[in-house]
């Protein structure tokens, strides 16, 4: 496909608090395979305390844009890059993700092989801070965290860390909820299917995404999913019996023990010892209860969190 041939991409980055990651974000996109006059990347602050360097980082490119989202929410934060996008194509990733070099490359391609496609769902690729002594929430995070092809066979969606559509599509379904703090890319692509449109998993399109090491940093991560699927469910129910039913439904969901997961555990290759099978199905008893916790305390008038 030669330059003049190649569709301009609006490449759209929320960030908050997150300068460092993102500063090897944006060096990523500049050694892209794709043409640098056929793609403009727009980085939404969305409230960071450090607004001067997210500006400073920004600057270095001359295709970059800095905008500014006050309101909390990484939707809310992509939407605010869609209303300047001015590309044929629109990608999303994250601050803290490095895209491989043929990324942009990789999945506008497969964004027009495919008829009447409205998504392309990417690989995310988990790497650890030292691959010789991982911790156990990085390993649970190598066994949970986005599996993009699964989350596309039973949710038609897929994290927008590695996302790529047509802004007609987008045009035509509409832009993310801005409501929801978490699960709205799931929603967003549910819309995408419903609307008719084909959905692909690509392999190929791939970028890496660093593994959450502590627990302090999976109990913000656990918060903000248990929320967003909480909000998500609601948002579905049509009656005060039926949102009664989401309550019920979440909360029994994350009593129950997580038998089957444990059993997995205890069969999956990937793990290399007795002590990191038991360290991972421990996190995944705490995930379970942290879950229930925040829903009985969305359920009792909380609000869901960003965290």
């Amino acid at each position: 496909m030669s330059e003049s041939e190649s569709p301009l991409v609006s490449v759209i980055i929320p960030v908050f608090n997150d300068g460092e990651r993102l500063r090897l974000c944006l060096a990523a996109l500049a050694k892209q395979t794709y043409a640098r006059s056929r793609f403009e990347t727009i980085v939404v602050d969305n409230g960071s305390d450090d607004l001067g360097l997210i500006k400073d980082l920004v600057a270095v490119y001359d295709n970059a844009t800095l905008a500014v989202e006050p309101l909390p929410g990484s939707y809310v934060a992509r939407n605010r890059g869609l209303e300047l996008a001015k590309g044929e194509v629109i990608a999303f990733t994250d601050a803290d993700c490095i895209p491989a070099a043929d990324w942009l490359e990789r999945g506008v391609a497969r964004l027009r092989q495919a008829p009447n496609c409205g998504q392309v769902v990417g690989r995310i690729n988990l790497f650890f801070a030292d691959p010789q002594r991982p911790t156990a929430v990085e390993l649970y995070e190598s066994l949970t965290a986005f599996p993009q092809e699964r989350l596309l066979r039973e949710q038609h969606g897929g994290a927008t860390a590695n996302v790529f559509t047509w802004r007609q599509v987008i045009d035509r379904v509409g832009c993310f909820d801005p409501r929801l703090k978490s699960n709205g890319d799931l929603e967003w692509g549910r819309r995408v299917f419903e609307a008719g449109f084909q959905q692909v998993y690509a392999d190929d399109v791939q970028v890496g995404h660093p593994a959450r090491r502590s627990l302090g940093e999976l109990y913000r991560r656990t918060v903000r999913l248990a929320g967003g699927y909480y909000d998500v469910q609601l948002k579905q129910a049509k009656s005060l019996g039926q949102r009664q039913l989401v309550f019920v439904q979440a909360l029994l969901q994350n009593l129950v023990p997580p038998v089957f997961f444990v059993v997995n555990v205890f069969g999956d290759g990937r793990l290399k010892s007795l002590d990191q099978k038991l360290k991972v199905s421990s996190v995944m008893v705490m995930v379970r209860y942290i879950s229930a916790w925040e829903t009985l305390r969305l359920k009792f008038g909380g609000a869901s969190s960003r965290a």
